[in-house]
């Protein structure tokens, strides 16, 4: 199937081509059509599978159409709700090339800078909003936002927004909203928690899974190295040395890892950025424009960057760390092996991370090849110095559980000594 045989109007087409799409990825050949009708949908699919352009087409054909009988200012009549900067900024920017020949207007708006920029664009009105719920909700308060006239509203990365603790603040997004919409619900993975708040937005929704539920992309191909924790920056260094891999996206568990990883590799003339939640918005934007340019090699993340970065022929993921939940290694790896590519996601696994590495294995439903040749590999020392700490904490676990019982026991035997004496004293 071919765009053109999904009833897409001319000018979106044509924008289509100049990017150089002509055949939809599966959730947008089964998505585009739904939407076009007016119906709500529930799409279940994992990263990278071109969801964005899937609702993004046919809100901007339906509110083209709308749009020939609209008098007066603009009003927001489309909502994208989305959990990160990053991610709102790839969507505004797939809004931008798909509409670029409509007269159609959208915004992106997050925190982390100046209000000023987009409550001026706000006033010159705006049909699409794309936004992240905190800043959404503050410039509501603040008056600048009216939702009451929103025809399509969108609510992507639902699993995210709810790992991310979003939930009550997109319950208040909702609350705004005009009973009468339509509606879209995209998620990568489908907890029951998350499809209770499907339930709770969609009316009658055609459900669209391309995928099964926290599958990985066929085409990524997965290993796992064994390691001591210690060796780690040695053994990306030494995986880094091979030129063919021209720019890697390194995910680290914490901020002040993902910066130490970054001087560390800068230091061996790597050159590297961080991204992660304490920088400014200015920092990230310069180290994704960097990192889409080559102008740095790796660029290092904390799980913020999980979602939402959208890179063209990023061949190299690197867990530096496991993460502690294993569907977040599914939206990590999901940044290479996009659109069908494919991509390499390498995993170090120290003693420690065994336990993450045999969920993760767990959930993707299929072994992950361990690389065994290598300079550094886990050592029996750090084996039984983890075995130790193991046993050592639940030998801890118990005799904490036993003095508990044990001042329980001598409670209930005081308790009960202090009984007998009062019946003694009443019987006397």
């Amino acid at each position: 199937m071919t765009f053109n045989e999904l009833n897409i109007i001319e000018p979106i087409l044509k924008a289509l081509q100049t990017e150089g799409y002509t055949q939809p990825t599966p959730i947008q050949e089964q998505a585009i059509p739904v939407l076009l009708e007016g119906k709500d949908l529930l799409g279940c699919a994992q990263t990278g599978t071109g969801k964005t352009a899937a609702f993004a087409i046919p809100i901007l054909q339906l509110l083209q159409a709308n749009s020939r009988h609209e008098q007066g200012p603009k009003a927001i009549k489309a909502l994208i709700l989305t959990p990160t900067r990053e991610l709102a900024i790839q969507i505004g920017e797939s809004f931008a090339a798909y509409g670029k020949n409509l007269k159609l207007k959208h915004l992106v708006i997050y925190g982390g800078v100046s209000q000023l920029a987009q409550t001026t664009a706000l006033s010159k009105g705006v049909d699409i909003l794309i936004a992240t719920p905190g800043r959404l909700l503050d410039l509501m308060n603040q008056k600048f936002i009216h939702l009451h006239k929103i025809q399509m509203f969108v609510l992507d990365e639902a699993d995210r927004m709810l790992d991310m603790g979003f939930v009550n603040d997109v319950k208040k997004v909702i609350s705004k909203l005009p009973a009468k919409r339509h509606s879209l619900f995209f998620s990568a993975t489908m907890p029951p928690a998350i499809q209770q708040l499907a339930d709770s937005i969609l009316t009658n929704p055609v459900k669209v899974e391309v995928t099964p539920v926290s599958s990985t992309a066929e085409k990524i191909n997965q290993s796992v190295y064994m390691v001591d924790k210690g060796s780690k920056r040695a053994l990306l260094n030494h995986i880094l040395e091979d030129k063919s891999i021209e720019t890697a996206l390194v995910f680290s568990r914490t901020k002040h890892g993902a910066d130490r990883i970054s001087r560390e590799l800068n230091k061996v003339k790597i050159k590297a950025e961080a991204i992660h939640g304490d920088k400014s918005q200015n920092a990230r934007q310069r180290a994704l424009t960097n990192f889409k340019s080559k102008e740095i090699r790796v660029l290092v993340a904390t799980d913020i960057a999980a979602r939402g970065i959208d890179i063209d022929d990023l061949t190299h993921v690197i867990n530096f760390d496991l993460p502690y939940e294993a569907e977040t290694y599914v939206h990590r790896i999901g940044r290479t092996g996009r659109a069908g590519a494919n991509g390499i996601a390498l995993s170090f696994c120290d003693a420690e991370e065994m336990t993450y590495l045999k969920d993760i294995v767990k959930l993707i439903g299929k072994a992950i090849p361990t690389i065994e040749d290598h300079p550094f590999p886990l050592t029996v020392q750090r084996m039984l110095e983890v075995q130790d700490q193991q046993t050592q904490k639940k030998n801890d676990n118990r005799q904490k559980r036993g003095f508990s019982h044990n001042k329980n026991k001598g409670a209930t035997q005081h308790s009960k000594k202090k009984q007998h004496r009062k019946g003694d004293q009443k019987a006397k």
